[in-house]
């Protein structure tokens, strides 16, 4: 075999190129997960807030409002799946205190840190803190208390 025939020898060319492009495909895999978990995570704390803001606004009291709020927060982020490592919830009540026929609002702000370390990325962080709120209008004629 001459050298010129050994240059065009393509024999091994399939594995070298396997070798080269497994890590890459592996890589792109777990980015996918990542963005996936992290939009899903999301996702999940923007509903969370629009329920807790929700469950809020149909109270007459601003502790029961409080109350209902986080524990709306806490339903769907657990019904979602979401494993916060540590979560957060806050339920503007300043609104009740409106008179009748006054617009009044209650916020909710919901705060998840999620975990990202086991997905072992180089590079990603091992969590990510994602925060929502959603602002729920109170009935300006229901009675407050």
């Amino acid at each position: 075999m001459t050298i010129a025939e050994r240059l065009r020898d393509d024999r091994g060319a399939l594995s070298l190129e396997a070798v080269i492009l497994f890590p890459v495909l592996i890589l792109v895999l777990l980015l996918v997960i990542a963005f996936g978990r992290i939009g899903s995570a999301d996702n999940a704390v923007d509903t969370a807030a629009r329920n807790a803001a929700r469950a809020a606004s149909l109270e007459r009291t601003g502790g029961a409002a409080s109350s209902a709020g986080s524990a709306m927060a806490r339903s769907v982020l657990s019904q979602q799946g979401l494993q916060c490592t540590s979560t957060s919830i806050s339920v503007s009540t300043g609104g009740f205190a409106a008179p009748i026929g006054e617009p009044a609002t209650t916020t909710a702000t919901v705060t998840c840190v999620v975990n990202l370390s086991d997905i072992g990325l180089p590079g990603l962080p091992g969590s990510k803190t994602l925060t929502s709120s959603f602002t729920s209008s109170i009935d300006s004629y229901r009675q407050r208390g």
